[in-house]
């Protein structure tokens, strides 16, 4: 088989997924290969001549060195033609990527839904850079409105998202009700009405200390961040509507007929519970679940493996023979693992992927990824 060459399964639920689907979500924990992942789905979709674009928010060069690329931004990049055929693949190829900077992403989101005269007071707030940057579920809100505004305004045939990992669906599905749970806290609000309520005339209110809890507040944190946080909810009260409308058109989108998950996860004993449980949550959150991909599973050696290394020389054969006894129990582990893990997931179909002699670097270590996702 020539490198460009895919040949899928006929019954490859990946091949499938290119076919049917115009969005591919990569789910998973940390750790399992899900960026390798998910630009080898959208290799596979580009060589077979569908224009596809990979989104990845992993801020490592893993993904722009094994593209072919120094950097990635936030812009899509399109893989050269020289660079593709370097690695044996039609050059025509329509491959594009892109990383996402989480800061300048959400800055778009501002610029694109808040009124034109409280945008400057949102982006200068210190409490709105925390809500790009470290607030919990930020990262996948914005990752989850990028790929709607992706989805909504170009014309790609698929694109393949590479989520933050996450030990559970909710973390990804429920981001959208955490920024919204932050942004319509009770508590802060009543805490906060009387700035919420007069503007910034309220806000000075914090510097005089009227009130025992202001002034309380005001001593563990100081008026000035108390006034921040006024401002900054003050100046976002009028967003909360937009923020809600993304979120049900977010989920619109992942619950339709055109979008798919595969589920990323490896063969050890400690990732199974974890990756059927996502599985669960995924179905009962009624998202079409593609397949679990199963990744660096341990191939047993065959017999001739055997047969070549007893004819060796000691003590190169006694090393040989160990070695290939020792992978051998570990493919043994994996297979049971694999079994376990399909049993599970049924009717989810598995895919395996072998480990790889060397890490994924580059085009052709990518496309012998591709193949094995395809192969069946």
């Amino acid at each position: 088989m020539s490198t460009a060459e895919a040949n899928p399964s006929p019954d490859s639920p990946i091949a499938e997924a290119w076919a049917k689907r115009k969005v591919v979500v990569c789910v998973g924990a940390g750790g399992v290969g899900k960026t390798t992942i998910a630009a080898s789905l959208a290799l596979g979709a580009a060589v077979q001549q569908r224009s596809a674009l990979v989104c990845t928010i992993d801020p490592a060069r893993r993904l722009a060195n094994s593209l072919g690329l120094k950097e990635l931004g936030n812009a899509e990049t399109r893989i050269a033609p020289s660079q593709l055929a370097s690695a044996g693949l039609p050059p025509e190829s329509p491959l594009f990527a892109m990383m996402l900077d989480m800061k300048r992403t959400w800055d778009e989101f501002i610029e694109r839904h808040a009124p034109p005269n409280r945008r400057e007071r949102i982006l200068s707030n210190r409490f709105y850079r925390s809500l790009s940057s470290v607030l919990a579920g930020s990262q996948e809100y914005i990752a989850m409105e990028e790929l709607w505004q992706l989805r909504t305004h170009r014309d790609y045939r698929l694109i393949v998202l590479d989520t933050p990992p996450a030990g559970h669906a909710k973390d990804f599905l429920d981001a959208p009700n955490r920024v919204l749970d932050f942004l319509d806290n009770d508590a802060a609000k009543w805490l906060l009405t009387p700035a919420l309520t007069a503007g910034k005339f309220g806000l000075h209110l914090f510097g005089s200390g009227s009130g025992y809890i202001a002034k309380t507040l005001a001593k563990l944190t100081g008026a000035e961040t108390l006034e921040q946080l006024a401002d900054f909810m003050l100046a976002m009260s009028s967003m909360n509507e937009s923020f809600r409308q993304r979120a049900r058109q977010v989920r619109a989108l992942l619950a339709s007929e055109e979008t798919a998950f595969v589920l990323v996860t490896t063969p050890q004993l400690e990732r199974l519970q974890e990756a059927v449980e996502f599985h669960t949550e995924l179905q009962q959150n009624h998202m079409h679940v593609a397949a679990v991909i199963v990744n660096q599973v341990t191939a047993a050696p065959s017999p001739r493996d055997f047969s070549d290394a007893s004819v060796l020389q000691s003590p190169l054969r006694e090393k040989v023979q160990r070695t290939l006894q020792e992978n051998s129990a570990l493919a043994d582990e994996d297979a049971k693992a694999m079994a376990q893990l399909e049993a599970n997931c049924r009717p989810t179909p598995l895919v395996s992927v072998p480990r790889m002699d060397q890490e994924v670097h580059d085009l052709k270590g990518l496309w012998k990824v591709t193949r094995a996702l395809v192969a069946g």
